[in-house]
């Protein structure tokens, strides 16, 4: 799989004709390598083109000593340039575990496939003339553009006469892209709560596509009040993939909310490190929502926390943050 862009990727090379450029390098994940071994193995710097192949690029810091898998992500665009999400798993780090590929031939129906690529181009062509928002208030989404609501208004009646095809599928398909439909149609169950364990374990999938599908369901679910478990959502913050990582944050900005204590304690176990390198991130719209929970972690109020953002003083809390770190035994 390639790395991930957006249509709006079209950014070109200075006098090369190769786009999108680089305009951000960015880490996650580098704990004991040093990121001057990872830059220098990476070959690229700010103002490159995009790589031709992310395979060879990874195979090579996949080779620095020390670190077991890499994955890069381009995400588009931060003043009309691409920055580059460089994500290191070092030997002995916090590991998000996926499940295994399938292999069962669990199919959908022919209707629901044929709704969900009703919708994808739909969603498309919406997406390129800028209708981008969604409606989650009744616990899935409705799309500002008329004919992609009108498509994802079908859904619960589908669901309601295809659940069961829904859940085989999406737990015993070998192909992806059924999983990945599955996860997202299933959302919109008539009863939400019956279908939360199922996308629970979709958060799991081997397919980054399944899992920001089944995460796009449950983070719609929590901002309408239905439970949903912060389990596989602290743990998806140590994810290799920059996505899932995002996706996480999404919904665990909606499950701290209240200030649960639970949940923020757990967080703090499982996933302070990778909060921390998180609000570091260069390109402040991605690094605000891990800064956020780490300001939650704190016990600091919103306004505090908003106020020290808008001072440009991320590192006050982070260093409060890591104050309330537990030491290892």
């Amino acid at each position: 799989m390639g790395a991930i862009l957006t249509p709006a990727a079209s950014a070109q090379a200075p006098g090369t004709g190769k786009g999108p450029v680089i305009g951000t390098l960015d880490f996650y994940g580098l704990r004991k390598v040093p990121e001057a071994k990872v830059r220098q193995a990476l070959g690229i710097r700010e103002g490159d083109a995009l790589p031709p192949s992310k395979g060879d690029v990874e195979g090579r810091l996949d080779a620095i000593p020390g670190v077991v898998q890499s994955h890069l992500e381009a995400v588009c665009c931060d003043n009309g340039k691409i920055t580059l999400y460089i994500g290191i798993e070092e030997r002995g780090a916090a590991h998000f575990e996926l499940h295994d590929v399938p292999d069962g031939d669990a199919a959908l129906p022919g209707e629901i496939d044929a709704a969900y690529r009703r919708f994808l181009d739909a969603f498309a062509a919406a997406a390129r003339q800028g209708y981008i928002k969604e409606d989650l208030t009744k616990g899935y989404a409705r799309s500002e553009d008329l004919t992609t609501r009108a498509i994802q208004d079908m859904f619960p009646s589908l669901v309601a006469d295809h659940l069961a095809e829904l859940r085989a599928a999406l737990r015993n398909s070998t192909d992806e892209e059924q999983r990945a439909t599955a996860a997202y149609v299933i959302g919109y169950a008539p009863d939400p709560r019956s279908v939360v364990n199922d996308l629970q374990y979709a958060l799991r999938d081997a397919d980054p596509g399944v899992r920001v599908n089944a995460a796009r369901s449950l983070i719609a679910f929590a901002g309408a009040g239905i439970k949903v478990e912060p389990t596989w959502f602290i743990e998806m913050l140590n994810s290799l993939s920059w996505t899932d990582r995002t996706r996480a944050l999404a919904a665990l900005q909606i499950l701290t909310d209240s200030r649960n204590q639970a949940v923020l304690a757990q967080i703090r176990e499982r996933a302070l490190p990778a909060l921390v390198e998180m609000a570091r991130w260069k390109t402040l719209s991605h690094a605000l929502p891990a800064y956020l929970l780490l300001g939650r972690l704190t016990g600091l109020s919103e306004r505090q926390i908003q106020d020290a953002w808008s001072r440009g003083d991320r590192e006050s809390v982070i260093a409060e943050a890591l104050k309330t770190q537990k030491p290892e035994k």
